[in-house]
């Protein structure tokens, strides 16, 4: 059953007419994939355009709820009132649906949604520009427009199905398939991922991951890049998390397999670093040295970085031990 729109309206705190109000509309032509992951229950969407900054108007999500993409001829509000349905407990497809009756220029958008529980719809318009169309699958919803032939969005739902990995792996397989497939006959410019916990008390603002590449000839490559970067971030941030609650053990093995997953370059001496001062701070310094080495070997502003750390007590080390270790790391005796 579909809610009586003006009902629906008052629901939002928004105007029925607020279709209408938001013209000129914006041509945001794409392709994108709305997912839930049934084994952690993480929420995420994906999505990548010949458009600029593409992330910030299509993708859509919140923690235990549900994601949103909204395309073609975007209406950006499908996505925050879709998400305020669907925080009600109403059904991605009739929120969709409710959304659609209460749109004058329905048929110019391109739109999925799937909440929480793995219900999935989406809605390609009758002026949507060709080749255009969507695929339902278990657990996602695949669709795009403005393509090079009609086969991209099944096989955005193939990789989907058959990609190993959590979700995130599987949305970014996804944007894959659909390039290899041809993807936007304009080419590409922009993408994103945005993937958030399944858990509903889990904070509305809090993301898992929240990527984006706003102009580049490469958009897909450069996500898979920040991708690989956004893990080891993540894995040092549990590192992190450990040291507060204590477990010194765990965080040094996480910061450990965080410094392990990026090449030097990548993150100038960053997460080796902070794995060196907490070694030094627990008066391991011999363990520190080689780390402290490969950072100030990317940038000796980490040296000069190190003798502030004891004001704010994140290094337990007098002034002679701080002197042995750049000393040492910087290759002088």
């Amino acid at each position: 059953m579909i809610p009586n729109p003006r009902g629906l309206a008052a629901l939002l705190c928004l105007p029925v007419t607020l279709a209408a109000q938001e013209r000129p509309l914006r041509p945001a032509h794409t392709y994108s994939i709305v997912a839930v992951d049934s084994a952690s229950g993480q929420i995420g969407v994906a999505v990548q355009s010949h458009w600029f900054s593409v992330g910030g108007s299509v993708a859509w999500a919140e923690p235990g709820v549900g994601a949103v993409a909204t395309q073609a001829f975007i209406l950006p509000s499908y996505g925050p009132r879709g998400l305020a349905l669907m925080r009600t407990g109403m059904g991605a497809p009739t929120a969709l649906r409710a959304l659609l009756v209460a749109d004058p220029d329905s048929q110019m958008r391109q739109v999925a949604m799937i909440d929480a529980r793995g219900q999935a719809l989406n809605h390609t318009g009758s002026r949507n520009v060709p080749e255009a169309g969507g695929r339902v699958g278990r657990w996602y919803a695949a669709q795009a427009n403005t393509m090079v032939r009609s086969t991209v969005w099944d096989a955005m739902g193939r990789a989907f199905e058959t990609t190993r990995g959590d979700l995130t792996e599987r949305l970014m397989s996804a944007l894959e398939a659909a390039q290899r497939e041809g993807g936007d006959i304009r080419g590409q410019q922009s993408a994103a991922l945005v993937v958030v916990s399944g858990d509903r008390n889990a904070p509305p603002w809090e993301r898992l991951f929240d990527l984006r590449v706003e102009d580049s000839r490469a958009p897909l490559a450069e996500l898979r890049r920040l991708l690989g970067t956004a893990r080891a971030y993540r894995v040092a941030t549990q590192g992190d998390d450990y040291l507060t609650a204590g477990k010194v053990d765990s965080a040094l093995v996480a910061y450990a397999l965080s410094g392990t997953m990026l090449p030097d370059s990548a993150v100038n001496g960053e997460l080796v670093y902070w794995h060196a001062v907490t070694l030094a701070d627990r008066g391991r310094v011999e363990e520190a040295l080689p780390l402290f080495r490969r950072a100030f070997a990317q940038d000796t502003a980490w040296a000069t970085l190190l003798w502030r750390l004891p004001r704010v007590g994140l290094l337990a080390a007098d002034s002679a031990t701080i002197a042995r270790i750049v000393r040492e790391a910087r290759g002088r005796r």
